[in-house]
Formats: structure tokens, sequence, C-alpha cells
């Protein structure tokens, strides 16, 4: 089954993002670290190219992916002209002066107001981003998609202000493969998929690139050959069963996916970052521990108030 999910309110929240970049001046998007490209919206880059708008691409849910990936993602992102990328996970959160330390690096040191908007996909961990940096609860949260539904704005210091926005996809989901790796990640409402069809997609990518991952939680010393083997194989072991004693099919795709959404599969990253881009402005991040400490600069690090002082990168707590 093809996968498609473009309710109404996101159509409108499109819209009314498209006008808002006119008066943004640095565009924060929320991805999710475990696919990077996937939670990428394309319209979001379709608009920050119209307006020449800099971007802080917030890799969340980093205490899911696998670290080294993350590093190679920083890397990818940070070598980019106008970008910069930053991590959040809920064992290294993020801090809104580092948050704002990386957007005034990408604007320059005028002191004047600034706007800012932070954007990202359905279920990507938008809205627990933007209570964190508030540092109090502004906006709804839940284990769902499309929880946030109008835009708001609040003041993050003297100088920044932020835009939060409902999360959103796009018309057509092309990349069906990516889509399916939405799906995974429940940013798709589940009533919008086939249960079963997402989760054999999950066993089959799971069985190819993350044995080990199976093994080590299901209990299995060897893994059969195919998904349909897999899943008959964990219905059996998790007593997954229906009133005639066939498979529950939907039963067990329920327990796979979960499993892989709450990381009880491990820090899986399921895309590849492609090679750093050779920019002689700019040194790419190289280690882990480097992800969110970026190297001090002649830029000062901004304030709560406009005077600016020259400091180090702020580092999260």
């Amino acid at each position: 089954m093809k996968i498609n999910w473009y309710p109404g309110h996101m159509f409108k929240a499109n819209k009314e993002l498209a006008k808002l970049m006119q008066q943004i001046d640095v565009v924060i998007e929320v991805l999710d670290a475990r696919m990077p490209a996937a939670s990428a919206n394309p319209m979001l880059e379709g608009m920050r190219s119209k307006h020449h708008k800099p971007c802080v691409h917030v890799l969340n849910k980093a205490d899911l992916a696998d670290p080294k990936a993350t590093a190679a993602w920083i890397n990818y992102f940070n070598s980019k002209p106008g970008s910069a990328a930053l991590i959040n996970g809920k064992d290294q959160l993020l801090s809104v002066e580092n948050l704002l330390w990386q957007c005034q690096r990408l604007v320059g040191q005028e002191q004047r107001k600034y706007n800012a908007v932070i954007c990202g996909i359905p279920n990507v961990g938008k809205s627990t981003l933007m209570n964190q940096i508030a540092g109090r609860k502004l906006a709804k949260t839940g284990n769902e998609p499309a929880v946030t539904k109008a835009q708001q704005r609040i003041k993050l210091n003297d100088l920044w202000y932020l835009f939060d926005t409902p999360g959103v996809l796009w018309p057509k989901l092309e990349d069906q493969d990516a889509a399916h790796r939405l799906a995974c990640a429940g940013a798709i409402r589940n009533t919008a998929i086939v249960f079963e069809d997402v989760a054999f997609y999950a066993a089959e990518f799971l069985l190819r690139d993350f044995p080990d991952a199976l093994k080590n939680r299901y209990g299995m010393d060897t893994l059969p050959a195919d998904a349909e083997q897999f899943m008959t194989e964990l219905a059996g072991k998790r007593g997954c069963r229906g009133r005639y004693g066939g498979v529950d099919w939907h039963k067990v795709s329920e327990i796979l996916l979960h499993d892989y959404r709450e990381g009880k599969l491990g820090r899986l990253t399921l895309e590849q970052a492609p090679p750093p881009i050779v920019h002689a402005a700019k040194e790419p991040i190289d280690s882990p521990e480097r992800i969110n400490s970026p190297e001090p600069s002649d830029s000062p690090e901004p304030k709560n108030s406009p005077e600016p002082i020259d400091s180090e990168a702020p580092k999260n707590t």
C-alpha cells in the first residue's frame, strides 16, 4: 500500500509558513536523528532557498540513534553554507544558550530584534524541544503526530523571538522507502497506514542491517530467512495468536513497531550521511564530543541583554 498523509491542516500550515518566511531570520528544523534525510521537509528547503534563510538543524531523539552516525550527519550539515547542526536527546539536552549562539553566528552580530521559526515533521519531538528551551510548558506534547495545530510566538531573550509551527509533511511522498521509514518512526498517523505492511518493512531492514539487535531483543539464536518467517516466530514468542490459533498479524506488528519507536532494539540509525562538503570557511565537526560544543570564534556569544560580550560558545548542561 502506498503511504501518503497530507490532511487539510497541513496544507493550511504550509501556506502560513510560506508567508511567515519573509519575517524570519533563521530557520530551526528539527530532524529525527535516526533518519535525518527522510525527516527533512523538501518544501521547507524550497522556502528557505527562495528567501535565502540560514538553518540550524537539530538532530532530535539522538539517544535513539547511533552516536557515530549522528556525528557524521553533524559534520555534513556543518559543512553546508548557511547551515549549522546540533543534537538533542535524553542523554544530552540542548540548551537555549547553545541554540541561540548558533542562530546568532549565522546572522551576524547586529544589535536588533530577530525572529526564528522552529519547524519539523509530525511526532519528531518539536513541541517537547520547544518546552525544553523555553523552560516552561508552551506546547502540548504527545506520542502521536499532529499535536500542534497553530502557530505561536514566544520571547527567548531580549533579542530573539521564536515562532512555533505545526508539524507538517508534504503533498506527495514520492520516495516510498523514506515514507515507510517515517511510518516506522511514528511520523504518520496510525490510521493512515497499514500496520502490517509497515511492520514487515521494518522486519526486512532490521533482518538485513541490524540482525544482532533482533537476536538480543527477542532471544533468537538464529534468525529466520525472511520477514514473514521472522514475524511468525516473534508472534509465537509473544503469544500473538488469533481466535482460531493463527497469527495475530496486527498485534505482532504493534510489538515490533513499538519496540523500534521506543529504542528497545538499541540505537539504530537508518540513513548514512553524505560526505562533508568542502568549504573553506567552515571546519567540519569530527567527534561526538564537539557536536554541541562549537569552537570559539571571533563572534561574541549572544546574551540576554542587548550588549554582547566575548566568550566561548556555551555548552549543554
